[in-house]
This record gives C-alpha cells, structure tokens and sequence, in this order.
C-alpha cells in the first residue's frame, strides 16, 4: 500500500496555463520569462508559434521588448503533437491564430504529463472572444491575465484597437496597426 502511494506521488502531472491580455501587455514577454526558468531548472523546453506569425522573425518568439525564444513554426495545432517529443515544458505563443484543434492538442500534452504553456490575445480587435482562447481559458489550471497601459489616458487597457478601417480578423500588424485601449477609450473608438 505504501508503494502504490508512493508511486503515484511520482506520476508526471501536467497541467495548462494561459497568459492572455490585449496587443502589449506583455504576454509574450511572461511567456519567454517562464521558458527561460524552466530552461534554468533544466527541464526540456519546446517553444511553438503559428507559421503566419514572422513579424519580427520566422524562428523566434520575440516580444515588444526585443525579447526572445527560438521556437518552431508549425502550420497547425496537430504538428506540435507530433513535435512534442521528450519535453517537459511546452511554450505556444500566439495561439489565438492557431485553429479550434489547439484546445485538444493543450489537453493531450497535459494529459501526458506535460506542463504547457500558451499566450495569446483573448479578444480580437472589435473586442470578440478570439478564436479557440475562450475554450482554451476554460479548460486551463491557471490563467493570468496581464493588461497594457492605454495610450489615451491611462489606465489599464486590455483592447487592442485597430487603427486601420479593415474587417479582417486576422491583421498582423504593431504599433502601426493597433493601440491598446481602456473599455472606456475603446468604447469611445468605436463609436459605442
């Protein structure tokens, strides 16, 4: 009895976290930050991004701040199943352009004993729950939600306002592109 015990005190338990917040808020830089300690703890990393995402490199994760993680592009959320080898941690970075197959993907890795860790917008830019995040947040053991700073007066902004008339969801793009917005200023933007 006490070996069974034991034993399952020993089990690899995974789990799921998610970092989410509007367009510079700094989820890619918590995402990196964790990384680089599981790196330190000497655990086997294995960092992914979505193939569309080469705004600032095709083979990094890299944050605002010129932060950054070699990371593999993949084309969709199956690819990092089969990618996922012999690690321990497993880093997704903007997972909201993954396709709706990211939340299972998630589910197996942890399943397996693997901590997984994915960043990612929670809302688009008319302020929509994004893609696969709303299920993604839901079937998460942690989530933390960091917020920017809105440039119009202030305070905590977790809207990323587009500054372009365009109807595209997906529009890579930085500062040219968007602005973080309080609910207020957003609301104000959008003419609401």
């Amino acid at each position: 009895m006490f070996l069974e015990n034991s034993l399952k005190g020993s089990e690899k338990k995974g789990w799921i976290e998610v970092i989410v917040g509007s367009m510079f808020s700094g989820k890619t830089e918590e995402l990196i930050r964790r990384m680089k300690r599981a790196k330190i703890a000497r655990q086997n990393v294995e960092i992914f991004k979505p193939q569309i995402d080469v705004r600032y490199s095709e083979e990094e994760v890299v944050s605002h701040d010129d932060n950054s993680i070699l990371s593999t592009p993949v084309s969709t959320s199956r690819n990092i199943l089969l990618l996922a080898n012999d690690v321990e941690v497993v880093g997704i970075d903007e997972a909201q352009f993954f396709d709706n197959g990211i939340v299972d993907v998630c589910n197996e890795l942890a399943k397996r004993g693997i901590r997984v860790i994915a960043a990612g917008l929670d809302m688009d830019f008319a302020g929509k729950p994004f893609g696969p995040m709303p299920a993604l947040l839901a079937t998460a053991e942690y989530v933390t939600k960091v917020h920017a700073i809105c440039v119009k007066c202030g305070n905590l902004a977790h809207y990323s306002h587009r500054l372009s008339e365009t109807d595209k969801l997906v529009l890579l793009g930085e500062k040219d592109a968007y602005e973080p917005l309080c609910r207020s200023c957003f609301m104000k933007a959008r003419g609401n």
